[in-house]
């Protein structure tokens, strides 16, 4: 019996066919950490967006991004704190397992939250799988250059992607004095380039730069062989990252110089609920239309 022509329209339709059933069954997502080095290497650029609940990631996943971010800026974003330091493990597997059962396409990425990681390589290592085996998540997100290198290794040699996070990392605003600019000297350009390259080094299948400049991260761009993210960081990173509540208009308590608002939305649902509130205290709502 001959072996069936996979180059013939109908033979490439089954492998097709064959490869999504088997994706599928093991749940996994279209874009995975080798896509993103494939994308890379083409000149695509990654498009990554922060989601926290179903139905957003759902929207996002639909829309055509890469890289869903359960970001610890919920803190910020959904639970009102002024920094990302109050969220806990917990909340990030809950927010994480919303997130992971809407996408069908993107990579869903969770960030690691304060103190999760920074307190020894194994307790890493169990917190990171956490957010795996009860998040869903594919991959984890942690701060920090050159510290974090013995941790990066510890989770990325037990079979876990490890997302690198250089620059101005929040969960140390503190340290920084602010969300002030990092990289901005030639000393502490170099010592980003190293930290960079340190966590590559150590496995890290991605690296977010955050307010750093330009020129900095077209450097480290250049130089590294894993994709690099940017948030604020110019235009020359491989792909970009944002906040969804700050493009969309919805979190209005800080204005961002990088932050592009794709949307008003804010203002539009202040109108709505506004609207609907008039109306039933005039009455109007429910009428006819709307009742049974």
């Amino acid at each position: 019996m001959r072996p069936k022509d996979l180059t013939q329209p109908q033979g490439r339709f089954k492998l097709r066919h064959r490869d999504q059933e088997r994706r599928d069954a093991m749940h996994l997502n279209t874009i995975t950490t080798a896509t993103l080095r494939e994308m890379k290497a083409a000149g695509q650029k990654i498009a990554m967006l922060t989601a926290y609940d179903f139905l957003m990631a759902e929207m996002m996943d639909q829309s055509g991004v890469d890289v869903i971010l359960v970001g610890d800026s919920l803190a910020m974003v959904i639970g009102g704190h002024d920094i990302t330091m109050p969220v806990t493990l917990e909340m990030m597997i809950y927010h994480t397992g919303m997130v992971a059962r809407a996408t069908k396409r993107a990579m869903v990425v969770a960030d690691m939250p304060f103190m999760t990681y920074q307190v020894s390589p194994e307790k890493a290592l169990i917190n990171a799988g956490r957010l795996i085996q009860e998040g869903g998540a594919q991959a984890v997100k942690l701060e920090g250059g050159r510290a974090m290198a013995s941790t990066i290794r510890r989770i990325v040699r037990s079979g876990i992607p490890v997302m690198g996070h250089i620059g101005l990392t929040p969960q140390s605003v503190y340290k920084f004095g602010g969300y002030k600019v990092q990289g901005g000297t030639p000393a502490e350009a170099q010592r980003l380039l190293e930290s960079a390259k340190v966590l590559e080094e150590n496995g890290i299948f991605a690296l977010v730069v955050e307010k750093v400049p330009a020129d900095v991260t077209r450097q480290i761009t250049n130089e590294l062989q894993v994709p690099v993210i940017g948030i604020g960081a110019g235009p020359h990173a491989d792909g970009q990252v944002l906040v969804a509540h700050d493009m969309l208009g919805i979190y209005e308590k800080r204005k961002i110089k990088f932050v592009k608002k794709y949307a008003e939305l804010g203002a539009q649902m202040r109108s709505a609920f506004a609207a609907y509130s008039k109306e039933v205290k005039d009455g109007v709502f429910p009428s006819e239309e709307h009742s049974y």
